[in-house]
């Protein structure tokens, strides 16, 4: 039964979304069908820039540390860099420019710049190893590589031919992106034309296959993405306007996820372009120092994934701070646990706690739970986001299933990417003829299109955001001489929502420790892929039928003692 917030917004989408309305929506024919297209939405990222730069101006646009830079002021140091990419770098339209380095306002402005020389950003996982590096260079053919000195240090340690250019954080764009600047070009060099058709973006993504694949969106994509959450904060902001609760100071939001995920590059970053909000840069995470930011720099806005705003909620040390400004405590990336949804509202009474659902694939675009309605519905990832989305929930033929039964979450809207880079049967697997993505999650939308999540179709687990394909994982124990059979699953963990285990077999006669196994892994893959936990079985593994691994008995087995170790703290 819809509820009293959904019919509010309902009669506001009916009236940002009317005829001449700024939300007002337009045809466009994709996948063979016409989709809704925000039809004032800027047509790349480059006039997104230019447009919303000139508008807000001299309005604070980032904190990082003691450096504060305007809206004005970021394009102006953007405009000099793509110069210096078009002429001194030779950056063509198209060209794949790889961003491996940590957030700092020198990383928005090479970004900024990369897509205004009309190249296309590569957002290499700066949680990389050097081989995982190298393998996401490679799979998407980067000309060129921006890199802080830590990942570049990483990619020197292998046969990686791509130029590499280091720049550096926590100093003026000017002197940090010197290297960028150095050949030539500036802010009077000529930069191509784009159109909504051009490559703009390629985010990594892992599946269940354990290769990591290169999503890749054109402009058109990810400007409508930006604009389907531009139309998510003016409904929010239109209903408290109508309540007589207009905000009165600038919004204000903390950057404590990775800009080179979609959450950090979409809703986040390139969203506060147009609704002129500050964003205030954490290149570490840390809940007290999140704490004294909100009070600080007066945060309205609290984003990440839901370990995050659940730390806050039962700091010892919150009541210390004033958090009063900040009123909406956001999560995405993973599920929230519902016992953690009304532990934050009552920590934070002042406040509503949030949800997003969206995915890689769909530039974050997908669901949004808020308000009153989250509350009721603590287990939901809320409705499909107004005007653009369609969820639908499929069987394993790709038909529509009816409210109430289970099925693959399937996503259409004009957001959604354009393909796997160079992976033609991934797309073809993915992406449905008539425009549904397949998000590889299993869920249901109740008799209010209210979206459930209740397993997951991948064989992947999700760690406080951060995906984690179990075949690779698998693969880098299978690597090690003396594992015979190995096996991944997640385990649940209130922090993190899942962490990585498993098990594994010695060969006859071999001799293998957890820890000894576990350092081996963190030489190959990323430390938040290595499984905290490694239990050693002493007979084969079971199997099914297919002569798989039997997971779900592997982890039946070890849940207990899981459950058992985590109560004793170990």
């Amino acid at each position: 039964m819809a509820t009293e917030l959904d019919t509010a917004l309902s009669d506001v989408v009916g009236r940002l979304t009317a005829p001449g309305a700024m939300l007002e929506t337009v045809p466009f024919e994709r996948f063979g069908r016409e989709l809704p297209m925000l039809g004032n939405a800027p047509p790349t990222l480059p006039a997104l820039f230019a447009h919303f730069c000139a508008q807000h101006g001299e309005a604070e646009f980032l904190v990082d540390g003691d450096t504060r830079t305007t809206f004005a002021g970021v394009y102006a140091a953007a405009r000099e860099v793509a110069g210096g990419l078009v002429q001194g770098h030779g950056v063509k339209k198209g060209d794949r420019i790889g961003i491996a380095a940590r957030n700092s306002t020198n990383w928005i402005v090479a970004y900024m710049g990369v897509l205004m020389a009309g190249g296309c950003a590569a957002l290499l996982n700066g949680w990389w190893s050097g081989e995982e590096m190298a393998a996401g260079i490679e799979l998407t053919g980067c000309t060129i590589v921006l890199a802080d000195a830590q990942r570049a240090a990483r990619i020197a340690e292998l046969d990686v031919t791509t130029k590499v250019v280091v720049f550096e954080h926590d100093k003026p764009w000017r002197e940090g992106l010197a290297s960028l600047l150095a050949h030539g070009g500036g802010a009077d060099t000529p930069l191509p034309e784009l159109t909504g058709d051009d490559l703009a973006t390629i985010l990594y993504t892992s599946g269940s296959t354990g290769q990591s694949k290169g999503a890749w969106s054109d402009h058109r994509a990810v400007t409508q993405g930006v604009f389907s959450f531009v139309a998510q904060t003016l409904m929010v902001l239109t209903h408290m306007i109508d309540k007589g609760e207009a905000p009165t100071v600038q919004p204000c939001t903390l950057v404590n996820v990775p800009l080179f995920h979609v959450t950090g590059e979409v809703p986040v970053f390139l969203q506060s372009f147009v609704i002129g909000r500050k964003l205030v840069l954490m290149p570490k995470w840390n809940a007290e120092e999140a704490m004294r930011l909100i009070e600080a720099e007066k945060v309205t806005y609290f984003v990440g994934v839901p370990l995050m705003s659940f730390e806050i909620a039962t700091h010892p040390n919150r009541d210390k701070y004033d958090m009063s400004s900040c009123t909406a405590f956001a999560a995405g990336g993973a599920p929230r646990p519902v016992d953690h949804v009304h532990k934050i509202k009552a920590a934070l009474p002042h406040a509503f706690p949030l949800l997003g659902y969206g995915l890689t694939e769909t530039n974050a675009v997908g669901c949004g739970n808020l308000n009153e309605n989250y509350l009721a519905k603590p287990g939901s990832t809320g409705t499909a986001s107004k005007p653009l989305v369609e969820v639908g929930i499929l069987d394993d033929d790709g038909q529509v299933l009816p409210t109430g039964q289970t099925g693959e979450v399937s996503i259409r809207s004009i957001c959604n990417f354009n393909g796997y880079w160079n992976n033609s049967e991934a797309t073809r697997q993915a992406i449905m003829p008539d425009g549904f993505f397949r998000t590889g999650d299993l869920g249901y939308l109740d008799e209010d299109g209210y979206l459930f999540i209740v397993d997951r179709k991948k064989d992947i687990i999700i760690r406080g955001g951060e995906n984690i394909s179990c075949i690779e994982v698998e693969e880098a124990i299978y690597a090690h001489p003396d594992v015979a059979e190995a096996s991944v699953f997640g385990m649940a963990d209130e922090k993190f929502g899942e962490l990585p285990t498993g098990v594994y077999l010695t060969k006859d006669g071999a001799s293998l420790s957890e820890e000894a196994l576990r350092a081996y892994l963190l030489e190959r893959i990323a430390p938040f892929k290595v499984p905290v936990r490694l239990w050693q079985e002493h007979e084969t593994l079971p199997r099914l039928g297919t002569e798989k691994v039997d997971k779900l008995t592997l982890k039946a087995r070890y849940l207990t003692v899981w459950e058992s170790e985590q109560k004793a703290g170990v």
